[in-house]
């Protein structure tokens, strides 16, 4: 039975990419090992979440998405084993990897807002740019000018 790993973290984002491939997995039986990536959490979290707390939310919400993913699969006809990332996914690639051989991987993951927010050369060309006009010098901001006269106020005070 052939496997392929797909990297998931959006049930929309996954259906769309995984849907053309839905049919021809279930004609050849291939088996689905799904990889929940979580969304990341700052390192600042630590100071309000416990660690038990942060990896009980990490496998509620992997739950949550591979309740939405998997009927959708087994409906196609899409056999699909899950694991959750809880690490570097270099790390459980090579220990996917080691467990199931070299198999393909396929990122259905949502892409990141840098990607999205590339203009495309469609709306390159439509947005007009202005050369002619040079910049403006640069003007004191209310905020900034207020805290200097403010402070100046109370050094001439004193």
């Amino acid at each position: 039975m052939n496997k392929v790993i797909v990297y998931v973290d959006d049930a929309e984002q996954a259906r769309q990419v995984l849907a053309p491939l839905s049919h021809r997995a279930s004609a050849e039986k291939t088996e689905w090992v799904l990889v929940a990536c979580a969304p990341r959490m700052t390192h600042r979290i630590s100071k309000w979440v416990s660690h038990s707390a942060r990896e009980n939310w990490r496998t509620k919400w992997a739950d949550k998405l591979f309740g939405q993913i998997v009927p959708w699969l087994q409906a196609e006809g899409v056999q699909a084993s899950t694991v959750l990332a809880k690490g570097p996914l270099a790390d459980l690639l090579t220990q996917l990897q080691a467990e199931h051989g070299a198999v393909p991987v396929i990122d259905a993951r949502r892409p990141k807002q840098d990607e999205v927010a590339a203009p495309t050369p469609v709306q390159a060309v439509a947005a007009p740019v202005n050369i002619t006009r040079k910049p403006s010098p640069r003007r004191w901001s209310l905020p900034g000018t207020l805290a200097g006269l403010g402070a100046m106020f109370m050094f001439v005070a004193e």
